[in-house]
């Protein structure tokens, strides 16, 4: 990206990601100035064009998007009204409201997170910064829920930093699911998935342990065609239902009832874990598993798969790894694993 100038100006925005999913989301980002993590999510700082601030609520990979108001150190001054004061100046306030677009109802809440204590709590950060959006915006009342939110974070120690959010829900969840199943896939790490398997346009797709669905309604809000299928009998229903239109059937990943080479690439988030567990030895399953993804997916494509560990003996040699990223969910940690097919 061009650097800030008064015909080429640039607004600051911030996005939060699930934990481990930063450094996929960074590719997406055309100028990234920081990042760290809050301990609850991974942040990166960015900048994009003024006027196009919304464009980052197309990335399905997101968990929260802002604008944002202010930043400081802890060195400058460790006291919740000193770093209240610094991050939230009114006229950068009025300038991230600019930025969010439409005109915002006159409700507002505060969210602070801290990565220690020490100095302070981080509820009194909160009130800190409460009163001064109060002295900035007279016009905005305290509420739970809020049209508007401001956040601030220390996003690496040491560093706060604070913003407006401009997303919504449906950042997080992608319009929900009509009906949700025990351990589901978050949406975000679903097209965190699929953007590692391919960047084909009409890529056929394969989820063989497919749950509730929620990488086949990626893979279709893509504009791919979709192919699910698992052994749950009732999984398959929830996913029917969640997904319409997408060809869902009863099967079991080690005996796929398809072609060899038939799918550009096969993604899944494999039944390991505290809410699911696989017949027989897990080894000798994956081994099982990962040879049947690798018979249906066409040479040059890809599989990729979210489990905790992949033993060396359960891959086949027609699989090479290109890349994994480790993230946590539910409380567990993970890993995305990428192998490319050979030929």
């Amino acid at each position: 990206m061009p650097p800030t100038s008064p015909t080429n100006p640039t607004t600051r925005m911030v996005v939060f990601a699930q934990p481990g999913l930063g450094p996929i989301i960074r590719r997406d980002l055309a100028r990234v100035t920081g990042s760290g993590n809050d301990g609850r999510a991974d942040i990166l700082l960015c900048e994009v064009p003024t006027g196009e601030e919304h464009k980052l609520l197309k990335l399905r990979t997101a968990e929260d998007v802002f604008v944002e108001i202010g930043r400081t150190l802890r060195t400058e001054g460790d006291q919740p009204h000193w770093i209240a004061g610094r991050l939230l100046k009114p006229n950068r306030l009025e300038r991230a409201i600019q930025a969010a677009g439409p005109k915002r109802a006159s409700t507002f809440r505060v969210v602070a997170r801290v990565l220690q204590e020490r100095s302070f709590q981080r509820t009194a950060l909160r009130r800190a910064l409460a009163d001064a959006v109060g002295k900035a915006r007279p016009d905005w009342k305290p509420a739970d829920p809020a049209r508007n939110e401001i956040w601030c974070v220390e996003y690496t120690k040491g560093r706060f930093i604070a913003g407006l959010r401009v997303s919504g829900v449906d950042q997080r969840q992608h319009g929900g699911r009509k009906e949700e199943r025990q351990g589901a896939l978050r949406p975000t790490v679903a097209a965190a998935m699929l953007g590692l398997a391919t960047d084909r346009e009409n890529a056929r797709i394969l989820d063989p342990c497919c749950g509730s669905g929620t990488i086949l309604a990626e893979a279709k809000a893509r504009g791919w065609n979709a192919v699910g299928c698992d052994i749950d009998t009732d999984a398959v229903r929830i996913a029917r239902r969640n997904v319409d239109r997408v060809d869902i059937e009863q099967g079991d990943v080690r005996d796929l009832g398809f072609d060899d080479a038939s799918f550009d690439a096969c993604v899944s988030n494999l039944p390991f874990g505290r809410q699911y567990e696989v017949q027989g030895d897990p080894t000798n399953w994956l081994k099982a598993t990962l040879g049947e993804l690798a018979r249906v997916t066409k040479p040059g494509g890809r599989v990729v798969v979210l489990v905790p560990e992949l033993p060396r003996a359960a891959v086949p040699k027609s699989l090479r790894l290109k890349d994994r990223h480790s993230l946590r969910l539910l409380g567990t940690q993970t890993t995305i694993w990428t192998y490319d097919r050979l030929p």
